[in-house]
């Protein structure tokens, strides 16, 4: 059941309804209340979704047969009907009717007409006449039938009521002003209604109304209260028209000026025409068609410039559109389709640009040469290397970069991607955004003016991601020879050739970087200097460089080798050279300084006065132990600014336990303990230990620089030596180190990093390096002052305990702990 709105719509005679509102309702009113009783056993019509008030003329379409079988009732009888609101919906005759789903307060209505519906059902016109208090429910079946006493409304005598009513009338009237569909004679209506009860009845006949606020409306018994409600509702209606009012004002207002601006500007057009003057419009289009003809675009961009110039044309100079089509005409036009470079072919040309800024680095220099002579013979169907530089700080990729471009004779532009999270920094955004630019690629080649730069992305390792998109998946097409030729942008909307550009990369470590983008990369390893090459550096570079930076000449300070050695070895402990340069930039204030103050007119550095410019030294670089000790072994381990000595304890305490393992140790390394541990058990006999002696003692394994992270394979040897060494009483050379994977059967497995540690124990002034046999290929890569080092090349445990121990490799004589092996047995390895 609902209220039958179609009907109401496509009748003429609902419409009528509307129109003229209630058919003399106070005579009604005044018969209903001299014809009631004080209750009365009525016909009912539960309404989930209307609201009939006192007055009101309603079509309702009943679908129910209950209900239509209680209208038939009414038209027998006296034609009186209980309508009441239903909170809660029925479904059908089944649904047992609750008396709290019902309202305590309808509408005592009588049936003014009923026929059969055209969509089914019964077509219904009530005329709502007084309110009733329903009693109770007489009975649900075949009909319902309810007891209710009539609640017509009381005398009000109140002088605010007029008051009331004035105020009501005329927030209706500014309602009504507010919407031009209402009819005048609607308002005509209400303003000759006396009574205040249906006066606030009427308002409610607003379909601004909602269902509460209706079942509010005739829930209000007083005149008064209902006066109240009408105008607070009918307030809050007001305010909601007006908003919409002025909204629609708003939008007209501004249709209505682009309009305006559209006809002065052609007003103004045709006013230049007749005056001769220049078009300033077809000025800006023909500049920008004379950048588009002459920028050497592919067909496909000059294509898409072209559009982009008669759109321009179209919205007009003074559309808000036109800066957003003009920058973007204006990066494609600057950017250099096709102006590039000559390259440098001369091979010793460039070996000596090379050679002039810097020391070493010959894999680099090599690659770089090799590029040279193949793009000679090869010509442009040479493809552009990608070359990945990693490396740890300060050893000079970025500045080698540069000086590959000058090299070669090209253009340099270098790029820092370290924190860069967004995929469009790469790619840059979409045009529909404000502010929208291209990527750091296309951004990097406009700068450089030229299609075949030296493009360096720095930093690659630190590349983030976060839901903004991936910046190293955009990377894959930039860095695919295969697809760059074609690179897409989301700001330029055409493909630009990056194939002509050399890209260079850097990184400290190639962990974070993606398995897709190392992949197509050429990775060079550049490794830590030792500290000969770091003088070398200095001397040639960094010295001259701090000189002219603080102005000074350089007679005004000299810097003698053993002074830089010191300097290098007892200030700085780096992979690199940049804390040195640091300290030499200190140096060269110092020196400045009392050159102006007047003090001194030149500077001869010598190592005694570092301590006075400088302060105390900060670091000892010197072996990891003072002297021969039992249970220490020097380990080495690659970190990312190059490598590091590890020292590793063993301390053996009486009382069964398990073993500790204590410095920040990583699951791995912890592993490579334990093996050392089940190694030494089971050939204690070969070492003249009992094997009780495990079985009441405690292993206590400390790597120092607790607060340091420590993880990796590598130190199993380190581990396994000192463990015997303390296990037989023998003592470990100091000025041995040791680096190498243990198996459960003592062989000594390959590692990684062996460079960096090498370059580490040499500053560190060991004298003798111990190795897997595996890494000797490895070798051919060290600087040779490193491989002037005693260098044992070891495949067994055994091999490395006869270099390391002093006395060489145990017997199965009694060890100086007094805990001798019962009979000496065969070592158990493989």
């Amino acid at each position: 059941m609902q209220e039958d709105q179609g009907d109401r719509d496509g009748s003429a005679e609902s419409e009528q309804i509307d129109a003229t509102g209630i058919d003399e309702p106070q005579a009604a009113i005044e018969q209903s209340r001299e014809g009631a009783s004080p209750a009365a056993m009525l016909p009912a019509v539960p309404l989930p979704d209307a609201v009939v008030l006192p007055g009101m003329i309603v079509p309702l379409h009943l679908d129910t047969w209950s209900h239509v079988r209680a209208v038939e009732m009414a038209l027998l009888a006296d034609k009186r009907i209980f309508l009441v609101p239903k909170r809660t919906n029925m479904n059908g005759d089944s649904s047992a009717i609750a008396e709290d789903a019902l309202g305590p307060i309808g509408v005592i209505a009588t049936v003014e007409e009923s026929r059969p519906s055209r969509r089914g059902g019964q077509r219904v016109i009530v005329r709502g006449v007084e309110r009733g208090e329903l009693i109770e429910v007489v009975h649900e079946a075949p009909y319902l039938q309810v007891s209710c006493t009539p609640r017509p409304d009381p005398s009000v005598d109140d002088p605010a009521v007029q008051d009331l009513m004035h105020e009501l009338l005329a927030v209706i009237e500014n309602l009504v002003e507010l919407n031009p569909n209402v009819p005048s004679e609607v308002l005509q209506y209400v303003r000759g209604i006396e009574l205040p009860g249906l006066l606030a009845d009427h308002a409610a006949y607003s379909p601004e109304y909602t269902f509460e606020q209706r079942v509010r409306t005739l829930e209000a018994l007083h005149p008064i209260d209902r006066l109240k409600l009408a105008i607070e509702f009918t307030r809050r209606h007001l305010e909601i028209a007006q908003l919409r009012t002025k909204i629609r004002e708003d939008v007209k207002s501004g249709v209505d000026k682009a309009q305006r601006e559209f006809f002065l500007r052609e007003q103004l057009r045709a006013i230049q025409r007749e005056l001769g003057e220049a078009d300033g419009e077809a000025a800006v289009s023909d500049e920008l068609r004379a950048k588009i003809e002459a920028a050497g675009m592919p067909e496909a961009a000059k294509e898409k410039a072209l559009r982009e110039l008669d759109r321009l044309k179209i919205v007009g100079m003074h559309s808000a559109e036109q800066g957003v089509i003009r920058t973007y005409l204006e990066w494609l036009t600057e950017l250099p389709w096709s102006i590039e470079t000559d390259d440098h072919l001369d091979i010793n040309e460039a070996a000596g640009i090379l050679e002039e800024d810097h020391y070493g680095l010959e894999k680099v220099k090599e690659r770089i040469l090799e590029y040279i002579a193949v793009r000679g013979l090869a010509g442009a169907k040479m493809r552009s290397p990608i070359l990945c530089f990693v490396g740890p700080p300060g050893v000079g990729k970025t500045s080698l970069g540069r000086s590959i471009a000058r090299a070669l004779g090209r253009k340099f532009w270098r790029t820092s991607l370290g924190g860069v999270r967004d995929e469009a920094e790469i790619r840059g955004h979409r045009r529909t955004y404000v502010g929208a630019l291209p990527g750091r690629i296309i951004q990097g080649i406009r700068n450089a003016k030229t299609n075949n730069p030296v493009f360096m992305l720095d930093e690659i390792d630190k590349v983030g991601n976060d839901f903004r998109g991936d910046p190293s998946a955009a990377l894959l097409e930039v860095l695919d020879p295969e697809q760059n030729h074609a690179f897409s942008d989301h700001y330029l909307e055409v493909p630009f050739d990056l194939s002509k550009v050399i890209f260079i990369l850097t990184a400290n470590l190639l962990d974070t970087v993606p398995p897709a983008l190392r992949d197509r990369m050429e990775v060079i390893n550049i490794a830590g200097y030792t500290e000969d090459e770091k003088i070398k550096i200095a001397e040639r570079f960094l010295v001259p460089k701090q000189i002219e930076a603080h102005g000074l000449e350089l007679e005004h300070a000299t810097f003698s080798e053993g002074t830089l050695h010191a300097l290098a070895s007892g200030y700085t402990r780096e992979a690199g050279v940049r804390n040195l340069e640091r300290e030499i930039a200190t140096l060269c204030r110092k020196v400045a300084r009392k050159i102006v103050a007047k003090e001194i007119e030149s500077a001869t550095m010598t190592p005694d006065d570092l301590s006075s410019y400088l302060g105390p030294q900060k670091f000892t670089f010197n072996l990891a132990e003072e002297e021969d000790e039992v249970g220490t072994a020097t380990g080495v381990a690659w970190t990312e600014t190059g490598g590091e000595l590890l020292s590793i304890e063993v301390s053996i305490m009486e009382g069964k336990g398990e073993p500790l393992l204590t410095g920040s140790l990583g699951q791995v390394m912890q592993e490579s303990a334990r093996a050392a541990l089940t190694y030494a058990r089971a050939n204690a006999r070969s070492f003249g230990v009992a094997p009780t002696f495990f079985d009441n003692h405690t292993f206590h394994v400390h790597v120092p620089a607790g607060a340091v992270p420590k993880d990796g394979p590598s130190a199993g040897i380190a581990l396994t030596t000192a463990l015997i060494s303390a296990l037989t009483d023998r003592p470990v050379r100091k000025d041995v180190a040791m680096t190498g994977e243990v198996t459960l059967r003592g062989r000594v497995l390959p590692i990684g990093g062996l460079k960096e540690k090498m370059l580490a124990a040499h500053r560190a002034g060991i004298k003798t390096f111990i190795l897997p046999k595996k890494n000797a290929k490895d070798l051919v890569d060290l600087p040779e002052k490193v491989r002037e080092m005693e260098i044992f090349e070891v495949d067994h445990i055994e091999e490395v305990l006869s270099h390391a121990l002093i006395g060489g490799l145990p017997s199965a004589e009694p060890s100086t702990n007094g805990h001798a092996a019962e009979a000496p047995e065969p070592a158990v390895v493989a």
